[in-house]
């Protein structure tokens, strides 16, 4: 690869940058920020802030998502996660409540961290995060008031077992897996267990907390 062509170096911005028109700021970044992503109801806008919630509350939101990377989160502790989100409420009128369900296909991922792309279809994470806002009252609807969410954590391990090939799943057809159910504060905790759970494998006795692995 030619050493101008590599990976590009995303520096974190304030949203103070301006943008410039011939020289002259034109109106600062968080401007677009604000008009691009006030929707957070919006089916993409949300699943990026899903990603963002599950993030924060890992401690994992040094540098800037990756949005083409194998894995949603990485986390300090090397736990790699993926989350997936839904709603029953949508930014367009509704006659009734959305279908739950969530996108569990294995896929090629590409290893951001690597520069490489895998060779056969898997899931890449050690655990899944399924982000359902909850709140089913279009009026009071607020996505950044995170009592109206409710997490699902499970380990991969499970999925690989029971629905090895299965493409997407309904939050009905999830909850007979077994997911930890938590909200925001137990978060963290309940991705430890998942992590530890799936890197154990089956059969094999509980050992040191996954906050320890490698």
């Amino acid at each position: 690869m030619s050493s101008h062509l590599g990976r590009l170096v995303v520096n974190r911005c304030s949203g103070d940058e301006p943008l410039m028109v011939g020289g002259e700021a034109a109106g600062p970044l968080q401007g677009f920020w604000s008009w691009a992503y006030s929707d957070l109801a919006d089916n993409t806008t949300r699943g990026v802030f899903a990603e963002y919630l599950v993030a924060t509350a890992l401690n994992a939101t040094d540098g800037t998502r990756r949005g083409w990377d194998s894995v949603d989160v990485r986390t300090p502790e090397k736990w790699w996660v993926e989350v997936k989100s839904s709603a029953y409420l949508q930014t367009w009128g509704q006659d009734k409540l959305w279908r739950i369900s969530f996108s569990i296909a294995p896929s090629m991922g590409w290893d951001a961290e690597g520069n490489k792309q895998s060779t056969e279809k898997r899931r890449h994470a050690d655990a899944y995060v399924f982000c359902v806002l909850h709140h089913q009252d279009k009026p009071t609807l607020d996505p950044l008031d995170l009592g109206q969410w409710t997490f699902y954590v499970l380990p991969t391990r499970v999925l690989d077992e029971q629905r090895p090939q299965q493409q997407r799943i309904a939050l009905s057809s999830l909850l007979k897996l077994g997911p930890a159910q938590t909200d925001y504060p137990g978060l963290a905790t309940a991705v430890a267990s998942a992590v530890e759970e799936h890197r154990r494998g089956p059969g094999k006795p509980q050992e040191d907390s996954a906050a320890g692995s490698a």
